[in-house]
């Protein structure tokens, strides 16, 4: 029986997740994940699950919150949905299959890869804009079969580490396609929206999803996403990776103190 005690603590702790999502555009759950191996003590399938809970509303509202200040083309997304949905389900079947302790160590170095890529990109970013003549690519000469690719990638990657589908395919949306680092974030997280679902249902299906955590989480999540958005439209392009690259950092701390 969960006390009165943890889920006030899941509702603060969902909130604050639920910000840091908004303001990054990650949904929440790469940090949710770490956190709920470290205080609860789950293993990584259950934390990824439980996650889930939390970053299906969040990534929702938090599509919702993007498309309003930026507007963001579903028909784009849809197509990288599409595609998402059934390499979720794949990447979600493999992540069950494995071990807990490996499944936790490459989910670490896929979060210190993304790290090193924007830390690269948030400190040199004023002096590779003034350097470089080439100009930056339109996201409008793309065809569809890009938006296919980005979608397999995203479900591939979310369904394995059940979150963490949007931030792969950010830095891929803002470097070879052009767009802003907003508006990747938004077209991302609408990219993930089927497959965090069907990534959901399979975690929850095979017993890998604690509601009782999840549910005051995702509560928690939805009352500050909108103030996390907000400040994202706010912060410098540059700093707003900075940012991200630190979060992660952080993230990978969270789980080299468990392991």
């Amino acid at each position: 029986m969960i006390s009165i005690e943890l889920i006030l603590a899941c509702l603060l702790g969902g909130a604050l997740i639920g910000y840091t999502g908004g303001v990054l555009g990650i949904g929440g759950g790469l940090l949710a994940i770490p956190l709920l191996g470290l205080i609860l003590g789950m293993d990584q399938q259950t934390a990824q699950g439980t996650a889930l809970i939390m970053v299906v509303p969040a990534v929702l509202l938090t599509v919702r919150q993007y498309h309003r200040r930026n507007h963001i083309d579903f028909r784009r997304a849809a197509l990288g949905a599409i595609s998402s949905i059934i390499f979720t389900w794949l990447g979600a079947r493999l992540a069950l299959g494995m071990d807990a302790i490996l499944l936790r160590r490459i989910y670490s170095v896929f979060v210190m890869a993304i790290a090193l890529y924007y830390f690269d990109q948030s400190l040199g970013f004023s002096r590779r804009r003034r350097r470089s003549d080439k100009p930056r690519p339109d996201p409008e000469s793309f065809g569809q079969v890009w938006y296919v690719a980005v979608g397999m990638m995203a479900g591939l990657a979310g369904g394995v580490f059940g979150v963490g589908g949007a931030v792969l395919v950010v830095p891929f949306l803002t470097s070879r396609m052009g767009y802003s680092q907003t508006g990747a974030q938004g077209l991302a997280l609408s990219m993930i929206i089927p497959g965090t679902l069907v990534a959901l249902a399979t975690y929850a299906f095979h017993g890998q999803a604690t509601w009782q955590v999840g549910i005051p989480m995702a509560v928690g999540s939805l009352m500050l996403v909108p103030f996390g958005v907000r400040l994202a439209y706010r912060l410098p392009e540059n700093r707003l990776k900075f940012i991200f690259a630190c979060m992660l950092v952080l993230i990978m701390a969270l789980l080299l103190v468990r392991a």
